[in-house]
């Protein structure tokens, strides 16, 4: 209201306590304010729980003298994740500025992202969309699931590219951004994504 008074205190920057490390990377696309990855499998994106060494972000930290430090202490420039198997585009940015502006874009799904999957079993429909909401699994608390209770909105889109002998070739878009979001809606229609020993089951 007219004669509010806002304070905003900004803390000073603190160290990054990932190391820089000379981590070969596939740059795609870099100018000064983003640089877009081609990451390969078995690589995290990030330091995390017992993991602070090997990651995309050591790697990045090596090649770049900056990044955004929106992420945090841990994520420096990265605006989102893909699992530490798979591989795909990853966005980076450089400045707050370009951070804000790909996260606000992720948001408001300017920026269309698909995948491929291969999951097991003969996909019978050509095309579907699954909307369930995905939140922690009821027994397991180390997995997701669309059995929870609390779980929050993720729809993914899938098309079938190719039918095989015991496995289907998907094309995938996201709706939303969960974590492991592909993973568990294929799993949810018992098509798991092959070799995924997550959710795969035996």
């Amino acid at each position: 209201k007219s004669g509010d008074q806002i304070n905003i205190v900004i803390p000073a920057p603190q160290p990054i306590h990932a190391e820089p490390e000379e981590i070969p990377i596939d740059i795609i696309y870099e100018d000064k304010h983003i640089i877009i990855i081609n990451k390969l499998p078995g690589i995290a994106v990030h330091p995390g729980a017992g993991r602070i060494k090997g990651t995309l972000v050591n790697a990045l930290l090596y090649h770049c003298q900056n990044l955004s430090g929106i992420g945090g202490l841990a994520r420096p420039g990265i605006v989102h994740r893909l699992d530490k198997e798979t591989s795909g585009l990853l966005m980076v940015a450089k400045n707050d500025l370009a951070h804000a502006s790909l996260t606000k874009q992720l948001q408001s799904r300017k920026v269309k992202r698909s995948y491929l999957a291969i999951c097991l079993g003969i996909m019978k429909q050509d095309a579907g969309k699954i909307d369930a909401a995905i939140g922690r699994h009821p027994i397991d608390r180390k997995k997701l699931s669309t059995v929870t209770r609390k779980g929050r909105e993720a729809i993914t889109e899938f098309r079938v590219l190719e039918r095989f002998e015991g496995s289907s070739l998907l094309e995938l878009k996201l709706g939303t951004g969960r974590t492991h979001q592909i993973r568990v809606h294929l799993a949810s229609l018992s098509h798991p994504v092959l070799g995924d020993s997550q959710y795969g089951g035996k």
